[in-house]
């Protein structure tokens, strides 16, 4: 079985409905097929709430992993800030690119995200004006740098869980657990 690092860069997950029921869902179907000690979870605010990230745990932590899993909220058009800090600091020169930073290289990286936008707003008629792989775009840059073998986005749209906004919370969660099962099966096969 391949080792499965999911990085988990939302900043408050306590209080997210899509992204906690994601990661609930990997590690329960995870654990129900006996394969939980393939699976490392890092949630970047728990471990950090401070932002004062330790880098060599970090990398320690990528070293050890196949498949590395970035699971995020897309804010504005881009990576929450925990784990903005979290690539600037721990994908550094001589470690994940360089003339000797090659740690990472032949690794797959998958990002795995959700919007609070429906799928059509992320189109060039949308109020969006992109589609979702050209705002991933310095993502996809990264893995390119760092060596790594960049897998589908896994995007879950419409998924608003913003105070003062009207949100289904249970349609919201029944989306994220189709999300985690299709999820599972790529980091899995």
């Amino acid at each position: 079985m391949l080792k499965i690092l999911i990085i988990n860069g939302h900043p408050d997950l306590d209080h997210s409905v899509s992204n906690k029921t994601i990661i609930n869902t990997v590690l329960l179907l995870a654990d129900e097929n006996n394969c939980s000690s393939d699976i490392e979870l890092r949630s970047l605010a728990k471990l950090y709430p401070d932002y004062k990230i330790d880098k060599k745990a970090e990398q320690k932590a990528l070293l050890n992993a196949d498949i590395i899993v970035l699971q995020f909220p897309f804010f504005w058009y881009s990576v929450p800030a925990i784990l903005k800090l979290w690539i600037d600091t721990v994908l550094e020169y001589g470690f994940a690119y360089g003339k000797i930073g090659n740690k990472l290289h032949g690794k797959k990286l998958l990002l795995s995200l959700t919007t609070g936008g429906p799928e059509d707003a992320y189109s060039e008629s949308g109020r969006n004006h992109y589609q979702i792989t050209d705002l991933l775009r310095p993502l996809i840059q990264t893995s390119n740098l760092i060596g790594t073998q960049f897998l589908e986005p896994i995007v879950c749209f419409g998924m608003p869980n913003i105070p003062g906004i009207d949100s289904n919370h249970e349609i919201i969660a029944a989306k994220a657990v189709e999300h985690a099962q299709k999820l599972y099966k790529i980091i899995t096969k």
